[in-house]
């Protein structure tokens, strides 16, 4: 017997002809004026009615996952975007400015502060200056779900449902993202590896074992990281810290917790990334060309990379077009998740898609927790509204479709669940290619729709907010819906 996992479903409210709670008072509100223009002013409403006619179209027109409304005003905010400039990033490395290191768009407020972890080493936070969340990353190693034992991965399941079930009890948690990057290594990071691991007083037939091994191994292979990143809200914290040293320093015990409580997932902490890991990230996501220049730096003189701002992380030059992001030595297109799988999946169902390729790949699963306290009162809100969906179409059509009823199915499960203490936490997936050659682009963006397809999942590429999505995959605190519902994004 195969354990299955499901029962995701988008976030709906009690609107007409699908559209949001907003738009539906909207409407209401126009079709109140336009009767009261009839009855009054008949004149005023024989022009009035083309127009609501057309803004109700534009407004109720399906496209890409969105309203055409929507979709129109995406298009037209990049395009005003793109002829004032602020799609292109040029940084004037020799100039002094006060604003010379800033990362590029959405990540311009964020500045790394180097903390201690209390245990004699260092680890590196993002700190969001305008919104005032401090990111921390976890390494992790993932544990291989091919050779486990079936009651092993469902003890994993639920030990992660768990884990995030918990941080509905700590509202300074905002939201955790996991992300796994896969890329191609030409052998340099095993070689610097090794050679940083041998002992020079070692006897001579041990050192030339480990030489020739290094050399019989493949010339490419592939380099996979796992990070688990958290933002935090310092202000939320049950004691107010008076400054960004002891909101630091509140937030390294909170990772102890958290990190303890993470080794039953199924991953193997490996310990906090320090500040030169952070930087060394940021800029070989951006510079893909320097990555074995990072990598021999990290092994050998990590001191050298400096972590006093983002000199080392910094891009040179960034372009955010419609459908793609250029940056330095890189190409990259982005994806976001538009829909999670219909149907109930098996544990490996990212396989395809968090596979390793000939290009740098990043993959991002953001969680979003529910407040424990709100929980219980959202739930009845989606099973009202499921409700609510399942009525107006039995009433209008005379029949309730298989997908609604089935999302009414999943509404009332969660609150099920949530009545046996489950957790309810909010989803979205973000996918970044990055090829060092444009003519690779094609392949990429092919390979990387189909994994998707094969994983069950609908991609949707980030028309005109690639450079938005981009900065999702790096661990630095960026939420786009926290970003949109704040007017940022």
């Amino acid at each position: 017997m195969v354990r299955t996992y499901g029962g995701w479903r988008r976030r709906r409210s009690i609107g007409l002809f699908g559209l949001g709670f907003n738009a539906t008072l909207g409407l209401l509100g126009c079709l109140v004026l336009l009767m009261l223009s009839g009855l009054y002013a008949p004149g005023l409403a024989i022009y009035l009615l083309p127009i609501m006619v057309v803004v109700f179209l534009f407004a109720a027109v399906p496209v890409q996952g969105e309203s055409l409304l929507s979709f129109l005003l995406t298009r037209f905010r990049w395009w005003w975007s793109s002829m004032l400039g602020h799609t292109r990033y040029r940084a004037g490395v020799m100039v002094e400015h006060p604003r010379a290191f800033q990362l590029p768009g959405v990540l311009a407020p964020v500045t790394l502060l180097s903390c201690e972890d209390g245990k004699g080493g260092r680890f590196g936070i993002g700190w969001n200056r305008r919104l005032g969340h401090m990111t921390a990353t976890i390494l992790v190693s993932s544990n291989s779900v091919w050779l486990a034992e079936p009651a092993d991965v469902d003890s994993w399941v639920a030990n992660w449902h768990q884990w995030l079930a918990s941080l509905g009890y700590m509202p300074w948690v905002q939201w955790v993202s996991v992300t796994v990057e896969s890329r191609p290594d030409p052998g340099v990071a095993l070689r610097d590896g090794v050679n940083a691991q041998i002992d020079p007083h070692s006897p001579q037939q041990a050192r030339k074992i480990m030489h020739d091994l290094v050399e019989l191994a493949p010339a490419v292979s592939a380099q996979i990281e796992t990070r688990v990143s958290i933002t935090f809200d310092p202000r939320k914290f049950p004691v107010a810290p008076k400054g960004r040293m002891e909101a630091a320093a509140e937030i390294s015990n909170y990772l102890n917790r958290l990190e303890n409580s993470l080794a039953g997932t199924g991953v193997s902490v490996l310990g906090r990334a320090t500040p030169e890991q952070l930087v060394a990230m940021v800029r070989t996501a951006y510079d893909p060309a320097a990555l074995n220049d990072f990598n021999t730096m990290l092994h050998n003189r990590s001191q050298d990379i400096e972590i006093g701002d983002w000199t080392d992380a910094t891009p040179v030059e960034a372009e955010a077009l419609h459908d793609q992001y250029n940056h330095d030595s890189g190409t990259s297109v982005a994806w976001i998740w538009q829909e999670a799988p219909r149907t109930h999946v098996i544990s490996t169902v990212l396989a395809e898609l968090l596979a390793p390729t000939r290009w740098t790949k990043r993959t991002t699963l953001l969680f979003r927790p529910w407040p424990a306290a709100a929980a219980a009162r959202a739930l009845e809100t989606q099973n009202s509204a499921a409700q609510y969906k399942s009525e107006m179409s039995w009433r209008v059509r005379h029949r309730v479709s298989a997908r609604d009823s089935q999302d009414l199915a999943y509404a009332r499960q969660a609150a099920r669940e949530e009545t046996r203490g489950a957790g309810l936490v909010q989803m979205s997936l973000y996918t970044c290619a990055t090829v060092d050659d444009p003519e690779k682009l094609k392949q990429a963006v092919a390979h990387t729709e189909s994994a998707a397809e094969t994983s069950r999942i609908r991609l949707r590429r980030a028309w005109g907010s690639q450079d938005v999505a981009f900065a999702a995959t790096l661990p630095l605190g960026v939420c786009p819906p926290f970003l949109i519902q704040r007017g940022m994004g």
